[in-house]
């Protein structure tokens, strides 16, 4: 299912908050029919019954329905910390959209929208959540809680990402994901959106993405990709002008001249990332800004799984 026929039901909601809800509700909706169903009751008040607790909580009501044991879950109780990384550089904001283009179909209107729906979860599940928003500065730090008040505080700063686009940016991933590193002191999921498009040493790169795994973090990186363009260099071979959004520097090609040379380089250094992740333990997740939020959710399910 495509991003377009996934909100087709939705699309007269602005409102970034009742975007994520949609999307978290009819996923919580699908699972019923994917091997995630036993996934389901653990969204909202109910977690699973583990062998020797005890058994005053347990919902039989549930357990009737499902023939599973369930507890119900409580206010005061936060299982699990995640602290969300947004890269808001320059490059972020591609492709550019026409006016009646939904704005998540730019790279950074994407992040805004899978973090809203990964907030959106992690509330139903009673756990609390973080933000830190960077591009040539640290733009933005929240530290992970639970509220009500604190989660509504984070959905204005994704939604001052939409509509507060600002002048030429470039990336200083490295600066700042070692400074948020150095922030996060309990252990927490940590799930990075970017690019991965950022000037200079890519060991120096990879050594601040190993820096968010001190203190035993479980990390995640969600590598957003124009898939179209960024991947594929599907253009026509017209006479095309390209321009690095984050230094403006201008480059006369006819794409089809480097389709084959570009789309080689692409691949070895997203394969050169997913194997500096893997060797790290790092999570890599390639998501291309046309795709759904199935990709991101079943990611995050499957990480808290093994967060223990």
């Amino acid at each position: 299912m495509n991003i377009e026929s996934q909100f087709e039901n939705i699309a007269r909601f602005q409102h970034l908050e009742l975007l994520a809800n949609q999307v978290v509700e009819g996923f919580i909706s699908g699972m019923h029919k994917s091997p995630f169903h036993g996934f389901s009751a653990e969204f909202a008040e109910h977690k699973t019954y583990n062998a020797g607790e005890s058994t005053k909580h347990i919902d039989w009501k549930l357990f009737a329905k499902t023939d599973r044991l369930y507890t119900k879950r409580y206010e005061e109780e936060t299982n699990l910390r995640c602290h969300l990384i947004i890269d808001n550089s320059s490059s972020m904001q591609y492709p550019v959209l026409k006016s009646d283009e939904p704005f998540y179909k730019s790279k950074i209107g994407f992040s805004v929208l899978a973090s809203a729906v990964l907030m959106n979860l992690l509330k139903k599940q009673r756990d609390a959540v973080g933000l830190s928003i960077y591009s040539d500065t640290y733009e933005y730090y929240a530290p992970e809680k639970g509220s009500d008040r604190h989660h509504r505080m984070l959905l204005n700063q994704l939604e001052n990402l939409i509509e507060n686009k600002k002048e030429t940016k470039h990336t200083d991933t490295v600066t700042f994901l070692h400074q948020i590193a150095e922030k996060i002191h309990r252990r927490s999921m940590i799930v990075l959106f970017t690019d991965m498009f950022q000037n200079g040493n890519e060991e120096a790169l990879f050594n601040a993405l190993q820096h968010l795994k001190h203190n035993k973090h479980k990390v995640v990186l969600f590598h957003v990709i124009d898939e179209q363009t960024e991947v594929n260099f599907d253009f026509d071979n017209g006479p095309r002008k390209f321009i690095d959004v984050e230094t403006n520097e201008e480059v006369n090609i006819f794409a089809d001249n480097i389709k084959e040379l570009y789309e080689k380089e692409v691949q070895a250094y997203f394969k050169k990332i997913e194997m500096i992740c893997m060797q790290n333990r790092i999570r890599y997740v390639p998501v291309n800004v046309g795709d759904n939020f199935e990709k991101i959710l079943t990611t995050y399910l499957i990480e808290k799984q093994s967060f223990a």
